[in-house]
């Protein structure tokens, strides 16, 4: 308490009510190709459609990242997406005799180019997102007080009229700030059908300070706050418009009279601006790796599954070293190259074995499953092979859902496979068991039964607790639970009531997972036997948790055993 100086009551509240908290152990995490959307910038997808919206329908460069993000939601709806692409690729941009720029994402866009003029170096709009893609954009721009040729604009009916000089503009004595402008899909990528409009901005001014009821209608901001297409980046006609747009609506004491493209080259009041130049680079492995550096601080943000798609060895490992094995807080799904198993005819498991020897690696933060799946793309009305890590991923978050994240996401109960046409290799019990052996868990395709995962090893080759994919998801649980709730001892006096209320604060958690059969005994030891005067002495405090985790089966052995009529059950039992 405190130290009053004169008589009185001093008041004060302790919380002693400290409990360790729930973790997440349903988040993904994935870094790929995709058509659209932000470059290395991570992204929350939360079903199928969101990804589409967000990344675009897939094509046959991207169909893979597509339905490997696709997989994991059909069991899950917390996915965190990293476009990643080539620094080469280039947004499409409306100024064709210069070289194209890639603007990886809105951060970029609004430090480097929102206020800062470029002068028409990129032309008057860019694609929202580098690619392709951007190609199929058109935009058209209608100016001000410009009533008879309104009347024969194809987009009028958008429109309640022709656009003239705002309220804020009039107030102070300025004039012909207004324009209305047209996001249109020119050539049918985005939509499937050509010349649909995608935006429409309304009464938008060329004011920088403009603003309807405290927030701002100047047309670069309005797009960059509310497109999904492109970004404003510089006047339509920049020679001449230039000196006006952008200017606030009053300068050195003076209104401003803003300049009407109408009345410079527009034939018809409007100015239509086609993008292009927008380009697709292969990615490479150096691209993709930089996408999993956004995932290397786990104080910034919280996974707990790790999808790698179709990863090249040289991604995964260093998934595998930078990312998993590093955080300690969050488990790898990898699956072996197409080349390895697709269309393979007997020679699957000898090319599984070399690329695992390739490989390199052996933790219990990874689990490698046996192949790819056959599935339909109903974007394309096709078919095509998708690694399987995304689904085994799923399956530990169906397991978070159906059960706990200590029970194995493996068998017939919680293994179901979903959007499986068939394997591109079946695994007899012959191979099963070489896989099994070298760590990785096969996917069979059972008569009756579906498609199952029937495995439930990590990548660990050390023979422990460890080299159970239900055991590591459980340490890390408790891990990652557990050092939350002790954050709040930080500081504290090294004591006894600190160290019985630590004790105290952990063992009703370990007592609820024993509980909930997760392990199946447990010892908290947080006294002066650990915490001993060298270590009090070093302002540390040492809390040893002591686990014995659930295990589950891997091996059923059922004995039949025919007994004469006459024999006892008593003089059997235990004999075979």
């Amino acid at each position: 308490m405190a130290i009053q100086i004169s008589p009185g009551v001093n008041v004060s509240e302790i919380d002693l009510t400290t409990i360790v908290p729930s973790v997440q152990t349903t988040a993904g995490a994935f870094v790929g190709t995709f058509r659209w959307g932000p470059i290395n910038k991570i992204k929350l997808i939360d079903n199928e459609l969101t990804l589409t919206k967000t990344f675009g329908e897939p094509d046959s460069n991207s169909a893979v990242s597509f339905f490997t993000s696709a997989n994991f939601l059909s069991y899950g709806n917390n996915l965190q997406v990293v476009r990643s692409a080539n620094t080469s690729s280039k947004n499409a941009d409306a100024n064709t005799s210069t070289t194209n720029i890639q603007i990886t994402n809105e951060d970029v866009f609004e430090t480097t180019y929102l206020n800062t003029a470029q002068n028409n170096a990129y032309g008057s709009f860019v694609a929202r997102y580098a690619g392709s893609l951007g190609n199929s954009l058109k935009v058209e721009v209608f100016d001000s007080n410009d009533t008879s040729n309104f009347n024969r604009w194809t987009y009028k009916g958008y429109f309640t009229s022709a656009p003239g000089t705002s309220s804020y503009a009039a107030a102070v004595g300025a004039s012909a700030d207004e324009m209305h402008i047209v996001v249109i899909d020119s050539s049918g990528l985005f939509t499937g059908t050509i010349n649909t409009v995608l935006e429409v901005y309304p009464f938008v001014s060329k004011a920088s300070d403009a603003s309807l009821n405290g927030v701002s209608t100047y047309y670069k901001q309005v797009i960059f706050n509310n497109s999904k297409y492109v970004y404003a980046i510089d006047p339509v006609d920049y020679s001449t418009t230039s000196s006006t747009w952008g200017l606030p609506t009053v300068v050195n004491g003076s209104a401003t009279t803003y300049q009407r493209v109408s009345n410079i080259t527009a034939p018809n009041g409007n100015i239509t601006v086609n993008l292009a130049g927008g380009t697709d680079v292969v990615l490479t492995d150096g691209n993709i790796s930089t996408g999993w550096d956004l995932f290397k601080n786990k104080e910034n943000i919280d996974i707990s599954l790790v999808l790698t798609g179709d990863a090249s060895i040289t991604v995964q490992q260093y998934v595998i070293d930078n990312i998993v094995n590093s955080r300690m807080d969050c488990v790898a799904f990898i699956s072996p190259p197409y080349s390895s198993v697709v269309n393979q005819g007997g020679s699957e498991s000898t090319n599984i074995t070399t690329w695992l020897s390739s490989l390199g690696r052996s933790s219990s933060y990874v689990v490698s499953d046996s192949g790819w799946k056959y599935q339909y793309d109903k974007y394309n009305n096709t078919y095509r092979y998708i690694p399987l890590n995304a689904d085994i991923a799923g399956l530990c978050v169906y397991t978070d859902t159906v059960r706990d994240p200590w029970y194995s996401p493996a068998g017939y109960n919680r293994g179901a496979i979903k959007n499986a046409i068939k394997l591109a290799w079946n695994p007899t019990k012959t191979y099963r068991d070489a896989l099994y052996s070298a760590g990785v868990n096969p996917v069979v395709t059972f008569p009756g039964n579906g498609t199952v995962l029937f495995g439930d090893k990590t990548l660990q080759t050390k023979p422990s607790a460890f080299d159970r994919i239900n055991v590591r998801r459980l340490f890390i649980i408790l891990e990652k639970a557990i050092a939350k709730a002790a954050q709040y001892s930080l500081f504290e006096l090294n004591d006894e009531f600190t160290r019985a209320q630590f004790v105290a604060l952990v063992t009703p958690f370990l007592r609820d997972i024993q509980g909930r059969r997760g392990i199946t005994d447990f010892k908290v030891v947080c006294d002066s036997t650990n915490n001993t005067g060298q270590v009090i002495d070093s302002n540390q405090f040492v809390g040893d948790i002591y686990i014995k985790p659930a295990r589950s089966i891997n091996f059923i052995q059922l004995n039949f055993v025919a007994v004469g009529t006459g024999v006892d059950f008593t003089t059997v039992v235990g004999s075979f």
